[in-house]
């Protein structure tokens, strides 16, 4: 694990644990029903923090679409895709409103393939093995983190169908699947780490993902931040955030599952990221001041670890 827990984390997570819990118990939020990772910038330069069922494998919703972000930048930047204007486009929508269409196209670019009709014997393999490459994309980076995750399914508003059902298997055996450890080391490495991207592109990216939770868009609920952890932070606190939010699909595997992946930076603080998966219908549908609720917690439980 990528996260250096000391002691002093160990017991402020399990404090936190104990408060989320009490918080949340009439919205069905349990021990084994949700992951959680939350770290910081240690003194030492090194990432501190704790990890909840972190290197459990969850469907992942949208949080995907901060990993395709960043392949598609270096994709563009390695001159194995080409700009245009569509591409930024949907590398701004699949970001700010959590566009699915914006998401495919880019996979589509980025890996060579179009999702539709059944596709049999070698034809198929072919197209399995370009959409393979997001996947392998990130485990050449060789992270740890990264086991068990798979992001190569494209995302879809409802069930699957063609070689996009075939590829996810007929039991949903080859579904999307993240760690939250996998979402928080990628908000590190962006952050404070080693990405394949040069300093202009890693702006670029960092400027994509960044929040203005008072800003107009945030009215909108597809911007994703005022029912999400930032929904409650003080005044003043820069966001950094993808979320993921599925109610019925039509498909339990994918159903029911509310995710947020955020960075917060305050004066006088280290900069905090928080990593929240969880599933269950109350939590995903009936409870949308949960977030934002959780969110305001744990910040206010790190404040003095996170102080400079």
């Amino acid at each position: 694990m990528f996260i250096n827990e000391t002691p002093e984390w160990a017991a402020l997570g399990r404090s936190m644990l104990t408060a989320l819990a009490k918080l949340n118990a009439e919205a069905g939020l349990i021990g084994d029903g949700f992951a959680l990772v939350v770290t910081v910038k240690g003194a030492d330069g090194r990432p501190h923090g704790f990890s909840h069922r972190g290197d459990v494998p969850i469907y992942p919703c949208s949080l995907v679409k901060s990993f395709h972000l960043i392949h598609a930048l270096a994709a563009l930047e390695e001159g194995r895709a080409e700009p245009h204007g569509d591409m930024d486009r949907a590398l701004r929508d699949m970001i700010r409103y959590s566009s699915n269409t914006a998401t495919n196209y880019v996979i589509d670019c980025i890996t060579g393939t179009t999702g539709d009709t059944l596709l049999q014997g070698a034809e198929y393999l072919d197209w399995v093995s370009k959409r393979e490459r997001l996947n392998r994309f990130f485990w050449a980076l060789g992270w740890p983190e990264w086991e068990g995750a798979n992001i190569s399914q494209k995302l879809m508003d409802d069930t699957r169908y063609g070689r996009e059902a075939q590829y996810a298997g007929p039991e949903g055996t080859n579904l999307n699947a993240l760690p939250a450890l996998a979402a928080a080391r990628l908000m590190w490495e962006l952050f404070h780490g080693d990405l394949p991207l040069s300093a202009p592109v890693r702006a670029r990216a960092q400027a994509i993902l960044q929040r203005d939770p008072k800003g107009v868009a945030a009215l909108e609920a597809s911007y994703q931040t005022s029912e999400f952890l930032a929904g409650d932070l003080p005044e003043g606190v820069e966001v950094w955030s993808k979320a993921g939010h599925n109610l019925w699909t039509g498909d339990a595997k994918t159903s029911w599952f509310k995710h947020d992946m955020a960075r917060f930076a305050a004066l006088g603080r280290r900069p905090l990221t928080i990593v929240l998966m969880t599933q269950g219908r109350d939590l995903a549908q009936n409870n949308p001041a949960a977030f934002p609720a959780m969110g305001r917690l744990i910040w206010d439980m790190t404040t003095e670890i996170t102080q400079l």
